[in-house]
């Protein structure tokens, strides 16, 4: 794995506090997991989020988050967050990745957090990006955005010594992917199409032989973005971005938060340049994650904690003693 810069900044304690962050945040929305109600449960994922991380000894601002100032109560991006004591860092947020699928009670859906170094995570703008990424294991290059989907996956293909036809793309189930489903379905590869939840999907691909997921193609949030570059920046793999303005507003939007090139390429490696630590806990049960249960005045969860600097991968189970509506964290 390459050098990642902002090693020591980040306390070895803080994989262990910001799992608590996303532990709460799942448990919130999985109160309302499968009742229809998409803003509540993110409203109730974002709300236990924000009381998590105002008790971490950081002083943290938010980069990627859920909208800007004057749409709080969300998370917003140039909130700061945390008791003000401690390192500067750069925190980028989904409090329910897959709102949709945990109204449906759906598999898949997610509580995310990523922290960085100060620095270290790009400053995307909520908008479109357009998506490649593998897992570990490849040659630097194997697959390109600037390639067709069809040289993507026969380079991926003859890389893992396999046919086109035991390869599988994931692709978020959108009527914009129509000829980038058709593409890949002439190539003669598979297809793995979800509702929502990119950023599971993108991490997939770090395990082919458990999830049958090869390679993630197509465009998604780019602050979902952001967040599966951290987490692959953990466990390794390649992932590119560009992000794709929809209109003027986007543009100028993304010249303001620093990104002076529309058409720039991002690498995993400049989406999180810096010591990133990423936490996600279920809501939902999923290929990923078991989501969260249950039982009798309990709480359990399942939540994976990976870092950067030190590539460690970590699979908390954790049984929470409910206090009326709240985990006793």
């Amino acid at each position: 794995m390459a050098e990642v810069k902002g090693t020591g900044l980040l306390d070895r304690v803080l994989s262990i506090e910001i799992a608590r962050v996303t532990e709460a945040a799942a448990i919130a929305a999985a109160r309302l997991r499968g009742r229809g109600d998409v803003k509540g449960a993110d409203g109730a994922a974002v709300d236990a989020m924000r009381r998590e991380l105002a008790k971490l000894s950081i002083r943290g601002r938010v980069v990627i988050g859920e909208g800007e100032m004057d749409e709080a109560p969300m998370l917003y991006i140039g909130e700061e967050v945390g008791t003000g004591e401690g390192p500067r860092v750069d925190i980028a947020v989904d409090p329910l990745e897959g709102t949709t699928i945990c109204a449906k009670a759906m598999p898949n859906a997610l509580a995310v957090l990523a922290i960085s170094a100060e620095g270290g995570l790009l400053h995307a703008p909520d908008m479109y990006m357009n998506k490649i990424a593998v897992g570990p294991g490849y040659p630097e290059g194997i697959v390109d955005l600037d390639r067709s989907a069809k040289d993507n996956l026969e380079a991926l293909a003859k890389a893992k010594g396999v046919p086109v036809s035991e390869i599988t793309a994931c692709i978020l189930d959108r009527p914009r992917h129509s000829d980038l489903i058709a593409e890949v379905r002439k190539s003669g590869a598979g297809i793995q199409l979800i509702p929502d939840g990119d950023i599971a999907g993108v991490i997939w691909t770090t395990d082919p032989a458990k999830t049958n997921v090869d390679i993630y193609l197509g465009s998604g949030g780019a602050p979902e973005g952001v967040l599966a570059a951290a987490a692959l920046r953990c466990i390794g793999g390649q992932m590119q971005g560009r992000l794709m303005p929809l209109k003027d507003e986007e543009k100028k939007r993304a010249k303001e938060m620093g990104i002076d090139d529309i058409n720039r390429k991002f690498s995993m490696a400049e989406m999180a340049s810096a010591d990133v630590i990423f936490s996600a806990t279920g809501v939902t049960d999923g290929s990923l994650l078991d989501g969260v249960h249950f039982r009798q005045g309990f709480a359990e969860t399942e939540t994976v904690v990976m870092r950067a600097a030190t590539g460690t991968v970590r699979r908390i189970k954790t049984t929470f003693r409910m206090i009326g509506t709240k985990a006793g964290l």
